[in-house]
């Protein structure tokens, strides 16, 4: 769909006149373009309602988070909503288009994998920094601006409805991973059950705690801040530690078919653990403490069975470049939630190391 950009761009406050807005292809859910001025550039997004079914939640949400680190942390290089015309934190266009806009980071960079110890454990303190920042916000609870995003016996519960229906007919090519998830079915109400009985605390959690979203300093590799606030709501410490392990150990492609490749590297690992609990060693609880490694073999075996579960439903959710891609993508968790089993008391290890590191 064509959009007036430089119109849109126009309706927010920025230092100068748009000279120029110019479309780039990252990200998988909302359009993102950047905005030149004659004195900065920013970054300008339409947000995907199809996703985030009430972005003035999603607007309100990161609006309050911005302005708290902000306050908290005296430094540009965060993120800062900037206000409409009519001070508004976003533009509503004549199609009912959501948009808002952010300053652009500068000399900052970000990483779809991360080759070295030293850059992992930097990604992995930045996302424990991040919920430390948020550990004083004030105000309400955020909103949840998709609800059940980590409810894993749901996810389970709907594997199950899509397998009895079988509408596309494939459940007799996925024998072997559907036996795996049955097999495994337990793991998916563990940490639904501590929350439950009060054992780990609902905190601010940003629930796509990936790699990719994190800024690194371009020269020294040091964080400057974490971006794609659209999911942070309240949540668990131990998700966003488990999406770390499941993103950044593994150099291979979340749909790589030679599962060789595929398999936890413990020196990243080693590198995410002592990273995260560098910022968040004074505050997680003992139980939050011994469900990291946890996290990551429930994170990863969640997204097997996303992906299993959008195989058998004929692919109706995620994006298909071949033949039975949501099946290789399934085949590629799976092998990486085994990686993790195998070595599952060693990583526990690793981790009961940097908190003793922290404590010292």
């Amino acid at each position: 769909m064509k959009y007036d950009l430089p119109f849109l761009a126009r309706q927010f406050r920025t230092r100068g006149e748009p000279r120029e807005v110019a479309s780039i292809p990252v990200g998988h859910i909302n359009d993102t373009f950047i905005v030149t001025t004659d004195a900065s550039r920013y970054v300008l997004q339409r947000i995907n309602q199809i996703v985030f079914k009430n972005p003035v939640q999603v607007m309100a949400n990161i609006v309050r988070i911005t302005e708290h680190i902000r306050s908290t942390v005296a430094t540009s290089r965060q993120l800062e909503v900037i206000a409409t015309q009519d001070d508004g934190g976003y533009y509503r266009d004549a199609e009912d288009n959501m948009w808002r806009m952010y300053n652009f980071i500068e000399d900052a960079v970000t990483y779809d994998s991360l080759g070295s110890a030293a850059l992992a454990r930097e990604a992995a303190r930045m996302f424990g920094w991040f919920q430390r920042m948020l550990l004083d916000l004030p105000g309400p609870p955020l909103h949840e601006t998709i609800p059940g995003f980590h409810n894993t016996p749901r996810r389970l519960e709907r594997f199950q409805e899509v397998l009895k229906a079988d509408v596309a007919n494939r459940a007799k090519n996925a024998k072997n991973e559907i036996e795996f998830v049955f097999q495994n079915a337990a793991i998916c109400h563990v940490l639904f059950d501590l929350v439950q009985r009060g054992e780990v605390p609902i905190r601010i959690a940003h629930n796509d705690a990936k790699i990719n979203n994190v800024m690194l300093d371009t020269n020294s590799g040091q964080g400057v801040c974490i971006i794609d606030l659209d999911t942070v709501m309240p949540g668990l410490s131990v998700y966003d530690f488990g999406d770390l392990v499941r993103t950044a150990t593994c150099s291979a492609a979340e749909d790589e078919r030679n599962l060789s490749k595929v398999s936890v590297d413990i020196s990243l690992f080693d590198a995410l653990a002592q990273g995260f609990v560098e910022e968040t060693g004074q505050f997680l609880t003992p139980a939050e403490r011994h469900h990291l490694v946890f996290g990551g073999k429930l994170i990863t075996f969640e997204q097997l069975i996303r992906f299993l579960t959008d195989y058998l439903a004929g692919d109706v959710y995620y994006k298909v470049h071949r033949e039975g891609h949501n099946l290789d993508r399934t085949r590629t968790q799976l092998k990486l939630v085994q990686s993790i089993i195998e070595q599952e008391e060693h990583m526990n290890g690793l981790v009961e190391s940097a908190f003793r590191e922290v404590s010292a």
